[in-house]
């Protein structure tokens, strides 16, 4: 029986039976998309892969908790998102300021983006748009691309974040500021 072809329904209850075929056949349909969603949170490859292979084994040993009231797809990307947000909560714990800010070498830094693909890699809009984004107060990149990229609204962000409405608003509103005068900077 080829698993390739099997619905998403039908894998996860393989995948419930500790079928690792199975597993393996969910992990290969979703790695590309959790691993861009936590990159684009940690900023770091290696901790994405490990954030990512992390929230997998999560996924597949709390599977009896998915009730199904939405895609298998959005509740891995909360997992994800969650565990992102929390490994780069414990970064920002350990790392030195000095060592947190951007360095600009020669005015223009090559940034690597996995989630988009290469024709808008070469659109320079794109490019000072993202690079602008990645550039801002941890906080304030972190919002921006879960409600932009990730396209959750603030009530989710709340959640995710655990912070108030009004704490999500006045941040968003501080970041969107933020966002506008790097942009009209360069």
């Amino acid at each position: 029986m080829s698993l390739i072809k099997q619905d998403i329904s039908q894998l996860l209850v393989l995948c419930k039976q500790d079928n690792n075929l199975a597993q393996l056949e969910v992990y290969n349909r979703y790695e590309q998309a959790m691993f861009n969603t936590s990159i684009r949170i940690v900023k770091d490859s290696a901790i994405a892969e490990d954030v990512m292979q992390e929230s997998f084994l999560t996924a597949f040993t709390k599977l009896d908790s998915f009730k199904g009231t939405s895609t298998f797809g959005a509740w891995l990307k909360r997992i994800v998102i969650n565990n992102s947000i929390s490994q780069y909560r414990k970064m920002q714990r350990f790392v030195p300021l000095e060592e947190n800010t951007m360095e600009e070498d020669n005015g223009e830094e090559e940034m690597n983006f996995d989630g988009i693909s290469s024709f808008e890699e070469q659109d320079s809009k794109v490019k000072h748009l993202l690079t602008a984004v990645s550039s801002l107060k941890g906080s304030y990149s972190q919002m921006l691309t879960l409600h932009f990229i990730d396209g959750y609204d603030y009530n989710e962000i709340c959640t995710i974040l655990d912070i108030s409405n009004a704490n999500c608003r006045t941040t968003m509103s501080r970041a969107k500021e933020s966002l506008r005068k790097k942009m009209n900077v360069s």
